[in-house]
């Protein structure tokens, strides 16, 4: 039996990321997503306009209590206060949505048998889930600083430590910091990723990813464990902090970046194994 390829086929043409990307941007949840984050600025914008200006309490003041100083300022509190979970959502729903929802339709086997080859099916979906990921998370602060810049002006940020950065310095700043939130979030895109590839219910690699990425924050909350808890992407996901000082220091972000990187490469390495030689029946 001959296993030569038919004639004009190629590999690495099947399965185009533009229609890979076409097929998930016109998607609801990806509109619902896209919705909700974009919304939230102006509900924080509401919160603060009822509650009033935000004030330090004992006298410490805390990124929070600056966030109406200037545009600026409401972008990176809308991250702070997004970066521990509402970040976390997207990534997870994108990257678990990928394989296990094609299981779920019935429309892997079928993908599979055009031929798309395995890793080239892989590849191209974990390319667009975390290029959907980052969007998410660059949206969010894009629409604060837009929507903060019109409610509290256009100015210098404001260092909770004192002093201010000039705009060019802070907004190099704030773009290093989506950047790492973003890195950080590769754990649980990888860990979404790799659990679609295991299950054919989207929910369930979805809900999974979530459920040990809230597992890590409670281990790094656990004292107890000491030095240990550097090990857990979870002890650098603030680590930016360290970016919004008037001498940058960058040495926490670099430890995170590394944790994260690593645990990213091998849950990716495990879902490449493992779908690698699945049974397809789906």
């Amino acid at each position: 039996m001959s296993t030569a390829a038919a004639p004009g086929y190629r590999a690495g043409g099947t399965l185009p990321l533009r229609v890979e990307a076409a097929r998930q941007v016109r998607r609801r949840r990806t509109v619902v997503m896209g919705a909700v984050l974009a919304v939230l600025p102006f509900v924080l914008i509401a919160a603060f306009a009822v509650g009033g200006d935000p004030k330090g309490r004992n006298g410490r003041i805390t990124l929070m209590d600056t966030a109406t100083a200037s545009g600026l300022n409401f972008a990176a509190t809308a991250v702070f206060v997004s970066a521990g979970f509402v970040l976390v959502v997207p990534v997870a729903l994108f990257c678990g949505d990928t394989v296990a929802s094609e299981a779920g339709w019935s429309s892997l086997r079928y993908l599979l048998a055009s031929p798309v080859p395995r890793s080239r099916l892989l590849a191209v979906k974990l390319t667009v889930a975390l290029a959907f990921s980052a969007a998410a998370i660059a949206l969010l602060p894009a629409v604060a600083l837009a929507a903060g810049t019109a409610a509290y002006g256009w100015g210098p940020l404001r260092l909770p430590t004192g002093g201010s950065l000039d705009l060019g310095t802070a907004l190099v700043r704030l773009t290093a910091v989506v950047a790492y939130v973003f890195v950080g979030q590769l754990v649980t895109a990888a860990l979404a990723f790799w659990l679609s590839t295991v299950t054919d219910a989207p929910l369930g690699a979805v809900g999974g990813a979530m459920g040990l990425t809230i597992a890590g924050n409670v281990l790094d909350a656990v004292t107890a464990l000491g030095h240990w808890r550097e090990l857990l992407p979870a002890h650098w996901q603030y680590a930016w902090a360290d970016a919004l000082q008037p001498h940058a220091e960058w040495g926490g972000m670099v430890k995170g970046t590394a944790v994260s990187v690593t645990y990213a490469l091998v849950c990716t390495a495990l879902a490449f194994r493992h779908f690698r030689g699945k049974d397809v029946v789906s």
